[in-house]
């Protein structure tokens, strides 16, 4: 059994306005994981991080214990720094300068020998499939090579710890695979990540264990794969259009339903939850054709179980 990385109990915090952004959280992350915090904007995900980084100071109480490869971030920030990498939302780079530049600039905060520094530049601009751009300005790089880049610079100090955070917005498809299959290949190493996404096919492809939060609190937790087959149906019937359902509205109203059909409806969509695809096949094919759509669920479906489909006042 590999050891625990990261041991959280009872974490809270409360700011001086009164809001309670993390609220009585707990969790364990094993050595080489990849652990995902998911949630809607306000949830506290950011707010966690930040603690666990020792950004941000947690509420001190009796029963709360955090440890990160057996450093307090109430007492060691810097201990816990020094092994750490941060890749943060937006690519904070040196636009004048060009990508070896800003790896050399950035392996000057630890004290690294030169030789061992420009060696270790070269490997990663290899890893991060950047070679070729070494001597390119940051302006000429693409969305995807800055961000690249910026996950080469995270890794500088061969970090125990690295914390994503949002790290494929805005990017295409392509470039979030190769971020992925560099994500896999670090755990591999032994690196523990911590992963804050929007992107629930991200959390599904790379995280080991998931938190979902909402409003300061862990809703569920577990790997992506389990608890999709423990926490909702295992397929669903999108109505794109409910008007289509016009006078068989009936038909498809909860009481009318067969037994283990859910039906969730939102803003602009009808959904109908089932373990048995036939079942809605079946209900689909009293709908105008191309009005519906069958498929398995995925995390997102699980996402808005848990948290909700209205948007709350921090979205």
């Amino acid at each position: 059994m590999p050891k625990n990385a990261i041991e959280v109990d009872h974490l809270f915090k409360t700011y001086a306005d009164g809001t309670t952004a993390v609220d009585d959280v707990s969790f364990r992350i094993p050595e080489g994981t990849c652990f995902g915090f998911l949630g809607p904007n306000g949830a506290g995900k950011t707010t966690l991080m930040k603690m666990l980084f020792g950004m941000v100071r947690r509420d001190c109480r009796k029963e709360t214990h955090v440890s990160v490869f057996g450093f307090d971030p109430a007492r060691n920030e810097l201990a816990i720094k020094h092994l750490s990498g941060v890749v943060p939302q937006d690519d904070n780079l040196d636009a004048e300068m060009n990508v070896s530049a800003n790896l050399l600039i950035y392996s000057k905060f630890y004290g690294l020998p030169s030789k061992e520094t420009r060696l270790r530049i070269a490997e990663l601009l290899d890893f991060m499939e950047l070679k070729e751009k070494s001597e390119s300005k940051v302006n000429d790089l693409s969305g995807g090579m800055k961000r690249r880049l910026v996950i080469a610079r995270a890794l500088l100090n061969k970090p125990r710890l690295l914390i994503l955070d949002e790290p494929t917005t805005g990017l295409d498809p392509q470039v979030r695979q190769v971020i992925w299959d560099k994500a896999r290949s670090l755990k591999k190493e032994g690196v523990t990540i911590l992963l804050t996404t929007h992107y629930m096919e991200e959390a599904y492809q790379i995280a080991d264990s998931i938190i979902i939060m909402d409003k300061g609190k862990r809703v569920i937790e577990g790997s992506p794969r389990e608890l999709l087959s423990k926490g909702i149906e295992s397929w669903v019937l999108e109505v794109l259009d409910p008007e289509t359902m016009g006078a068989s509205g009936e038909t498809f109203s909860e009481g009318c339903l067969s037994p283990g059909v859910r039906r969730e409806d939102g803003n602009s969509r009808s959904q109908f939850f089932s373990d048995h695809p036939e079942t809605l096949r079946e209900l689909a094919s009293r709908l105008p054709s191309g009005a519906t759509h069958v498929r398995p669920t995925n995390l997102e479906d699980l996402f808005l179980r848990a948290t909700g489909r209205q948007l709350n006042e921090m979205q």
